[in-house]
């Protein structure tokens, strides 16, 4: 089959490669000429594990190939997937500029019956919107070419997307005609040899199922988040509620982890745009509306666990803090709503020096802050005379670090575990004092903290007049 693909972010770019890999030949198109300079010179725009060596091959095979040219794309494909970027708007609705700026060249372009694939994350309706643009195209053109519209989102993980791809859990296909999904079948037809993993429905319910999924699973992470805050004043152990809970089957154990909030491209947006669409159809989604404060809430609690212990040690100001990850996650370069980023930010108003270290996600974090942040070499680097060290994102290489060697050099012993990836009584055994989110702590920083915290709320409820 061949096939067009608009854009070439994370969506694009993996979702066209994989293709490529099952025997398709793909076209990735951007009107950006220095992303597909760069493409073609095998320069990729994002970081993705194993995605550089797929590209390479399928290039090298003639199987994938990149332009900026509409028309060539257009009329040498069948199937033209559209996979651009859908950004929040300041009122959290969906920016669909792009989707109907590709809905709107293509027709230009056809050359008979085509299948228009929307792969971005879109809201309940977009498939409506995108046939009417390309019909006015097409008859404003006195062009004659058919064609059918499907809502086929996305489930990808970044980290993990290529897999994710190459043996999807589903393929959702949103089709109103016979011809379409039977084209549609044989492009995915390669990736459910052992079994069918294609769920075929109209297209305003696909659309709603990747806005769904994705919320329910932000719910997941929120409510883990919203429930850590009550073990720390219980003595529970998240971890251990974590277990307990998820051995029941019909919960399940995935996104169950209390940490310091989530980020990237995906999560949050999503949360918005659902929420927005249900203020226009005037339903009110409390639970959906709460998942997004608890989150941005929980982004601020590494802050204020900090600014609390040092307060008591002459304040944060010009002490040194050592950020391990600034990723919103594992296994990519994507700093997009970040946790570490917001913390960067507060820590640096308070007068901190920081001193930051990711394996993947520096160059990115650099076009944000420049030269007012440190970045290191390593996570011992950064980690060097520090005050404390802050652990944001799981890299697997901070799962062992030698604190022994660490532990000498710091200048106050405390590490703040954004991920609960280690255990108090190791750290206790070097001396440290250690913070998680939502399960034991040491007992002396512990009680500092929390009359620390106990004060500002104090003082605050005192400003609004409030008993405590």
């Amino acid at each position: 089959m061949h096939i067009l693909m608009v854009g070439t972010g994370y969506v694009g770019l993996v979702t066209a490669a994989c293709l490529a890999e099952m025997g398709h030949h793909v076209i990735c198109l951007d009107i950006d000429q220095q992303k597909i300079a760069n493409l073609q010179q095998g320069i990729l725009p994002i970081y993705e594990p194993g995605l550089a060596e797929l590209v390479e091959h399928n290039t090298k095979a003639k199987r994938l190939s990149f332009t900026t040219d509409y028309r060539e794309g257009v009329q040498q494909c069948t199937v033209c997937f559209i996979a651009v970027p859908t950004p929040s708007s300041e009122d959290g609705s969906c920016d669909l500029s792009y989707i109907y700026a590709a809905a709107s060249e293509i027709p230009r372009h056809m050359n008979g019956y085509k299948i228009i694939v929307n792969k971005s994350t879109v809201p309940v309706g977009t498939a409506a919107q995108v046939k009417k643009r390309i019909s006015e195209v097409l008859r404003d053109t006195h062009n004659d070419s058919t064609f059918d519209v499907v809502s086929n989102p996305e489930f990808l993980k970044e980290g993990s997307s290529i897999n994710d791809c190459m043996k999807p859990d589903r393929i959702i296909l949103g089709v109103d005609q016979p011809r379409a999904e039977k084209i549609m079948r044989e492009i995915y037809s390669a990736f459910t040899i052992n079994h069918d993993r294609i769920f075929v429905m109209d297209l305003v319910s696909a659309e709603m199922t990747k806005y769904a999924a994705n919320a329910m699973l932000a719910l997941r992470i929120s409510f883990m988040n919203e429930l850590s805050h009550l073990c720390e004043k219980t003595g529970a152990d998240i971890k251990q509620v974590r277990i307990g809970i998820g051995s029941d089957q019909r919960i399940g154990y995935q996104f169950l982890y209390a940490g310091a909030g989530y980020g990237g491209s995906c999560f949050p947006k999503d949360v918005r745009a659902l929420s927005f669409i249900a203020k226009m159809h005037d339903i009110d989604m409390p639970i959906l509306e709460s998942i997004e404060e608890v989150n941005e809430r929980q982004k601020k609690i590494l802050g204020e666990k900090i600014l609390s212990y040092f307060s008591f040690q002459g304040g944060v100001k010009k002490k040194t803090i050592a950020i391990w990850g600034l990723a919103f996650k594992p296994d990519t370069d994507d700093i997009r709503e970040a946790p570490a980023i917001d913390l960067i930010q507060e820590l640096l108003e308070h007068g901190a020096i920081i001193r930051a270290y990711d394996p993947i996600a520096m160059p990115n974090a650099k076009k944000i802050f420049g030269s007012r942040i440190q970045f290191c070499e390593d996570e011992y680097e950064a980690a060097h005379g520090a005050d404390a060290i802050i652990l944001v994102t799981e890299w697997k290489q901070f799962r062992f670090v030698d604190f022994s060697k660490i532990a000498p050099l710091l200048k106050h012993k405390v590490l703040f575990d954004g991920r609960n990836q280690y255990h108090l009584s190791e750290m206790q055994a070097l001396g440290m004092h250690y913070f998680g989110m939502g399960v034991p702590s040491s007992p002396h920083a512990l009680s500092t903290v929390a009359f620390s915290l106990e004060k500002k709320l104090l003082t605050e409820s005192a400003l609004l007049g409030i008993n405590a």
